[in-house]
């Protein structure tokens, strides 16, 4: 969900801005020398995990919790902030494969010392040396069901198929789950994505491009266009596509050729306040934790030993739930952070065309 490489001067500045408050602010930003600043993306995120991991680490430990919103992209301001030594916040949400590769190869994330092994019941894919995933979100697709009353898409194949499905379609706006579905939607089986044939993704993205109603940006936007039927297919995030049957949309999830995504915590090197961030990031891993955030975000546990204290009619809808993510894969971190800014560019490029 972030964009790591080649940020423009705008958004550089805005950061730049940003840094100086803090830097002017020091009292605001680390008054308490016993507190750390998180940062997540706001909204339900916010009271999940206050309600998971803030408040019962700061019981455990003392330690107080402050958390704040962070930008849509937080890696520019990540990345800044290491480069200055102005820290506005001491932990942050990243994503396993837009924003973790990035960071470790400039060296910008804080050494934790996490090791897989350590954590036998966490998804061995949400563990790096300094990085720990606690939870899943999936890419899949959804559809409404007052649409499609007897079966609707199953498959990206079928979501290209605009004579066997008719209706209102909507894609995100970026490359990154567009291009593999585009190759699904070509023949191209689950776990032969990649290397990405990109030449191929984008020929089968031109045959999709005229029916496309709705390039979303925004994970809002995608909730609102299936919740209030301005579009009839839409691929989008779980989490967003759960909010709208949750509020009554006739909205059906499918979690065939899925795409998920890893979202954990990760430390600016250098922070003064990292020990106490890395107590708190291991806090996290704790099965007890992650299961008590599932009540409000519809997302998946890394720590699978968390299902057994999740009802089983919640787990069901979860990403991480076996015979959910039995259909669906991980995109490789590696191509995306090699191939990234080229592809973006292109695809950027190619939308506007």
């Amino acid at each position: 969900m972030n964009q790591p490489s080649n940020p423009n001067r705008r958004r550089l500045l805005k950061t730049a801005g940003t840094l100086a408050l803090a830097s002017a602010l020091p009292s605001v930003v680390h008054g308490e020398s016993r507190q750390i600043i998180v940062s997540d993306p706001g909204g339900p995120y916010t009271k999940a995990y206050r309600v998971a991991f803030y408040d019962p680490f700061e019981q455990a430990t003392g330690i107080k919790v402050v958390s704040m919103a962070r930008e849509s992209q937080p890696v520019t301001q990540f990345a800044a902030m290491v480069k200055t030594r102005n820290y506005i916040w001491d932990v942050t949400t990243l994503t396993i494969s837009d924003d973790v590769p990035y960071l470790e190869a400039h060296g910008f994330l804080e050494p934790i010392g996490l090791k897989p092994s350590d954590y036998p019941n966490v998804m061995p894919e949400a563990i790096t040396p300094d990085w720990l995933g606690v939870d899943v979100y999936a890419t899949v697709l959804a559809y409404r069901t007052d649409k499609f009353k007897t079966q609707g898409p199953r498959s990206w194949a079928d979501f290209w198929d605009v004579k066997k499905f008719p209706g209102r379609r909507s894609l995100r706006r970026n490359p990154i789950d567009t291009l593999e579905q585009a190759l699904m939607a070509d023949g191209v089986p689950l776990d032969k994505l990649y290397p990405i044939d990109v030449e191929r993704a984008f020929k089968s993205l031109d045959r999709i491009k005229p029916h496309i109603n709705l390039w979303w940006t925004s994970g809002a936007q995608a909730m609102q266009a299936i919740q209030n039927g301005d579009v009839d297919m839409i691929s989008t995030w779980n989490g967003r596509a759960q909010a709208a049957i949750d509020n009554g949309a006739p909205v059906r999830i499918n979690w065939r050729e899925g795409l998920y995504s890893v979202e954990g915590w990760g430390i600016p090197k250098g922070t003064p306040h990292a020990e106490m961030a890395k107590q708190f990031v291991r806090f996290c891993a704790d099965a007890k934790r992650q299961a008590a955030f599932t009540p409000d975000l519809a997302y998946g546990p890394t720590n699978l030993k968390a299902f057994d204290m999740i009802p089983a009619k919640r787990a069901a809808i979860l990403p991480t739930a076996p015979d959910n993510l039995r259909d669906m894969r991980l995109p490789s971190p590696q191509w995306w952070a090699k191939n990234r800014a080229a592809v973006t560019e292109r695809f950027n490029t190619w939308i506007i065309s």
